[in-house]
């Protein structure tokens, strides 16, 4: 029996990617909250973790080079790329560090958020550029902090910023976005962190 993540008759598809180099961080186990959840309700999921797989998040001159190529321009990203074009949920997990992605985040972006997949170009006078994620009707980001939230945002909020605005943009209009960090992660208890992972629960189960 389909659970909360049917839509009109139909499984949701959730991406979930996971960026951490530490096997056993708290952001392991909102993973694991997040697909214990998603599972439960019958949704289909595809797991990337950026540091098991070795990925590779540097933008080489090459990539640069055929930025603009499409379809050309996913080569060596070909399965990411469809991944991000197969779901229609996307939900992050990842640690901030300085206010914004961990670098190999931040590579992906740069690497997977290409024309033709993430957007596409303008191909005429008075054309602008159109997004390419219109399927994607909810992304959730699953952080945590070092600082409390009042220094994360008079710092500038970055990682967040940068995931709802700059990619939330591409994807639904009018979609589910929602940011869900624990703040001072190094002040928090085995309790702090329990409830915490049951506010994940419902923030995935709002998805």
């Amino acid at each position: 029996m389909p659970g909360l993540f049917a839509e009109k008759g139909n499984v949701l598809k959730v991406l979930v990617l996971y960026c951490h180099p530490e096997p056993h961080s708290f952001c392991a186990a909102i993973r694991d909250r997040v697909l214990d959840v998603l599972a439960a309700q019958g949704a289909e999921i595809r797991l990337t973790d950026l540091y098991a797989e070795g990925f590779d998040p540097v933008l080489r001159s090459p990539d640069l080079a055929r930025y603009a190529e499409v379809p050309g321009n996913a080569a060596g990203v070909a399965e990411h790329a469809a991944n991000l074009l197969w779901c229609d949920r996307l939900v992050l997990i990842h640690p901030t560090w300085w206010g914004g992605l961990p670098a190999m985040l931040k590579g992906w972006m740069d690497r997977v958020l290409l024309p033709g997949i993430a957007f596409h170009l303008p191909d005429g006078p008075g054309v602008r550029l159109r997004p390419g994620l219109r399927q994607i009707g909810g992304l959730l980001v699953l952080t945590t902090c070092g600082a409390g939230p009042l220094a994360y945002w008079l710092a500038g909020a970055t990682g967040r910023r940068q995931v709802l605005r700059s990619l939330g943009v591409l994807c639904k209009p009018l979609g589910r976005r929602r940011f869900l960090a624990l703040y001072r992660m190094d002040l928090t208890t085995a309790d702090s962190r329990a409830r915490h992972l049951d506010r994940v629960a419902r923030a995935v189960a709002r998805l």
